[in-house]
């Protein structure tokens, strides 16, 4: 299997190919600006069978050295099979491998933050809700 590609932007990964429309879908959700400020994710999309099915860990073995992202977006058979479409935030940064939920919608957010590390990974993760995605953080 090839490396994982150097992009510009953060990376979304399709990993599961079952579901043509699933997956153009999740692609509008995360091009679509989000809030007042109509922020939009920095995305670049990878849609190469090469990559089916691939797991977590082989993932995280195609990573190439120095890779300038800490994280991936991977839309695998969850992600594609359940109707909001959880997609897979895998961190890569020293191959921890740690990992979280998210629906499309807030990728915008995700995106942005992690790319200029004006929030750390753990403070998605540990904001997911009682099913295991993050939807946004809770209103005050």
């Amino acid at each position: 299997m090839k490396p994982i590609p150097e992009t510009e932007d953060a990376l979304v990964l399709r990993t599961d190919f079952s579901n043509q429309a699933a997956w153009e879908e999740i692609c509008t959700t995360i091009r679509e600006p989000v809030g007042d400020l109509h922020f939009l994710a920095n995305v670049d999309f990878i849609d190469d069978v090469e990559y089916a099915n691939i797991t977590k860990d082989q993932l995280l073995e195609l990573i190439p050295p120095n890779y300038n992202h800490s994280f991936i977006i991977v839309v695998d058979y969850t992600a594609i099979s359940l109707s909001d479409h959880p997609l897979l935030i895998v961190d890569v940064y020293e191959g921890s491998g740690r990992e979280f939920r998210a629906v499309p919608s807030q990728i915008q957010g995700i995106e942005n933050n992690l790319s200029i590390a004006n929030m750390d990974f753990e403070e998605f993760a540990e904001s997911v809700d009682e099913d295991g995605v993050f939807r946004g953080f809770p209103e005050n």
